[in-house]
């Protein structure tokens, strides 16, 4: 069997499951079901460091939204039989629907045909999808009484929240080695026209930024398909220097 995680760049996105309706750390217990099921509490909660009392109320929450279901195993020795998880159909990883993944593919394919400067057109794009995706998500936490959503006043934290959401399951390294972007949600459209679709990508993190106030000077890349299972995402941070240019 073909192993995704040393294949270079991102996974495809999982399913749409109404990520605005799920705070990042209830998609990363639902994203540990589907990648490591059938799994037990303990083990969600030791792989994400989570008290195990949190990961039961996100799976008592995905089970309630039919995201998630459990079975009982067999009691071995002393103690109560253990619950084990699995992703019910709707929760399973997919690709984004054939019909929308076909059109971004066509678009991109057009622009990168006929555009002067396909990359400039492409980033430009990114950038006003960027900023409406941001105001959408601050309209959405101000009705929220959700703790995980992040504040303004927090650019990084906003952006990672705004990836998590938008499907790329970011892991951030920190400063000097940047954010993973671990799935794509138009991976057959950005392997086919990668300096199109990423600097869509990039133009979203560049819009959104602006939109809060928050500094898109040096250091802002997105380097695709770098490394086995992930692409690569510097965001700018004015307490740490860009990160070196690319080689070429």
């Amino acid at each position: 069997m073909e192993n995704r995680d040393l294949l270079p760049g991102p996974r495809p996105t999982l399913a749409p499951v109404s990520h605005l309706t799920l705070s990042p750390q209830r998609l990363a217990v639902l994203d540990d079901v589907r990648d490591h099921a059938p799994v037990r509490v303990n083990d969600i909660a030791e792989r994400l460091g989570l008290h195990v009392n949190t990961v039961r109320e996100h799976l008592d929450a995905l089970g309630e939204k039919g995201l998630v279901d459990h079975t009982v195993e067999p009691a071995r020795g002393r103690g109560r039989p253990a619950k084990v998880f699995r992703p019910t159909p709707t929760a399973d990883p997919t690709l984004p629907s054939r019909d929308y993944a076909g059109l971004a593919t066509a678009l991109a394919g057009y622009l990168a045909r006929t555009s002067a400067d396909p990359e400039a057109d492409a980033r430009a794009a990114g950038k006003d999808w960027g900023r409406e995706l941001a105001r959408e998500a601050l309209r959405d936490a101000s009705g929220r009484e959700d703790a995980s959503v992040p504040d303004i006043e927090d650019p990084h934290r906003f952006m990672l929240d705004l990836l998590v959401r938008l499907g790329f399951e970011p892991a951030d390294h920190g400063p000097a080695l940047g954010v993973a972007l671990r799935r794509c949600p138009l991976l057959e459209a950005a392997r086919r026209y990668p300096t199109v679709v990423c600097q869509v990508h990039l133009g979203i993190v560049e819009g959104a930024f602006e939109e809060i106030g928050a500094p898109t000077g040096p250091g802002l890349d997105l380097l695709p398909f770098v490394e086995p299972g992930a692409c690569r995402l510097f965001l700018p941070d004015p307490a740490f220097p860009a990160p070196p240019c690319r080689e070429t």
